[in-house]
């Protein structure tokens, strides 16, 4: 028996099952999509980011506690990653756009070499600060829910040093001053 035979066989099977699995979908609002990147977090939730400190790609040395009072944008990359390639760009419009509003970004680099990470830097012309973090050492000091299941991993910082939001998606220029608005503000 030919495989296209057998669906007529399966579908009394397959029909409800399909329909138990859309009565079970939680309900979505109209237009919503299914997943969104973002996720806030409330004012009285928030948790404290550790200070990130070490050496950045270029040497020097940096801290995540320097820019205490700002709102920072922590973006978590590494140079063979795709879809980081595609928002560095991005990031730089965004740190050079904002930085007078109050807005830094700070980058974690993951990759497993500092070279890699400078070259990345340097193609990228990134504008902003990037703490190299071979094995994610540091990041492993993020509080539990907020270490980095996938890249680009990006967590928003209020000016007290608070997580404030996570992003699961590459960012654009606009998202970072939709995302940055309501925490500038507070």
């Amino acid at each position: 028996m030919k495989s296209h035979r057998r669906l007529p066989l399966l579908a009394p099977l397959l029909v409800p099952l399909l329909v138990l699995a859309a009565a079970c979908a939680p309900p979505r609002e109209a237009g919503a999509s299914p997943v969104s990147p973002l996720t806030r977090v409330p004012a009285a939730d928030r948790r404290t980011a550790p200070d990130l400190a070490g050496s950045s790609l270029d040497g020097r040395p940096v801290s995540l506690a320097a820019y205490r009072g700002r709102v920072v944008v922590l973006n978590v990359w590494a140079s063979w990653c795709g879809p980081c390639r595609a928002e560095a760009p991005e990031l730089s419009r965004a740190q050079q756009a904002l930085a007078a509003q109050g807005v830094q970004v700070f980058g974690v680099d993951t990759d497993a070499r500092q070279d890699k990470g400078r070259a990345f830097q340097d193609e990228h012309h990134l504008t902003y600060p990037s703490l190299h973090d071979a094995g994610s050492r540091k990041l492993v000091r993020l509080p539990k829910g907020y270490l980095p299941q996938a890249l680009p991993y990006t967590l928003f910082i209020d000016r007290d040093g608070k997580i404030a939001a996570k992003y699961l998606s590459p960012l654009t220029e606009a998202d970072v001053r939709t995302i940055t608005r309501p925490l500038l503000a507070e």
